[in-house]
């Protein structure tokens, strides 16, 4: 099932899936989350079972994170100051930070361990409290200090992304999280691999005016790319 595998899921591919319509779909969904069985979200559904775990997501489309990363990296300059999200992608983005002269703001604890050992880069960890399962530091202290900081660009991560470009998370404790370190950012940044334009969340993180720039390692659906255009947003592709 492919809740199941990936833990989301939506109308449109659900219903190519089964051959029947997307009024059909929604209609099961909505008797599967009356049951307990699954979350309803924007578009689609989310599995029921509770956050997955870290290492399992991380080798998930793990040669499309690792392009992005590198991608990302790359738009980084020596001495500039950069916010890391959550989420597996944003490891690879640490990862070939690795020998630059730069500070790092992080609430990725598998990004802040990646880098611990880089004696040019400053690491900044801000307090809160620790999400074991997803290695990442959550809260009303995370949040506030991310809002004294500041930083040259922010990396941010995302469960889908809609056609008209608004940005979801299925978790609502990353979202402020999310929301503060793009409020100190000169310039934000969205990691998304090309699966993540077909998929949804719980809450909404911003819409396109919100975004600078998109890396992606593959093409950005046409339904997608029509958002972008409009928007004037800036897409590389690693």
């Amino acid at each position: 099932m492919r809740l199941v595998r990936s833990g989301t899921a939506r109308v449109p591919e659900l219903a190519a899936a089964f051959e029947v319509s997307p009024m059909t779909v929604r209609r099961d969904l909505r008797l599967l989350a009356r049951e307990g069985k699954l979350e309803r979200v924007y578009g689609g559904a989310i599995s029921a079972e509770g956050d997955r775990p870290f290492a399992e997501i991380a080798v998930e489309r793990a040669e499309a994170k690792e392009r992005i990363g590198a991608a990302a990296a790359g738009l980084v300059e020596e001495g500039q100051t950069v916010m890391l999200d959550v989420g597996t992608t944003a490891v690879q983005v640490a990862r070939h930070l690795r020998g630059r002269s730069l500070t790092v703001i992080t609430t990725n604890l598998a990004a802040y361990e990646e880098l611990l050992p880089e004696a040019g880069i400053t690491l900044i960890l801000p307090g809160g409290t620790v999400r074991r399962d997803y290695r990442s530091l959550v809260g009303v202290l995370t949040e506030d200090s991310l809002r004294q900081l500041s930083s040259d660009v922010a990396f941010i991560s995302t469960s889908g992304v809609d056609a008209e470009l608004s940005v979801w998370d299925t978790t609502m404790v990353e979202v402020p999280i999310k929301r503060a370190m793009m409020a100190g950012a000169d310039r934000v940044v969205l990691l998304a691999d090309r699966q993540k334009f077909s998929m949804g969340g719980v809450v909404r993180v911003c819409g396109a005016a919100d975004i600078d720039q998109i890396v992606t390692e593959d093409e950005i659906p046409p339904t997608t790319n029509i958002a972008v255009e409009e928007a004037g947003i800036e897409v590389t592709i690693g």
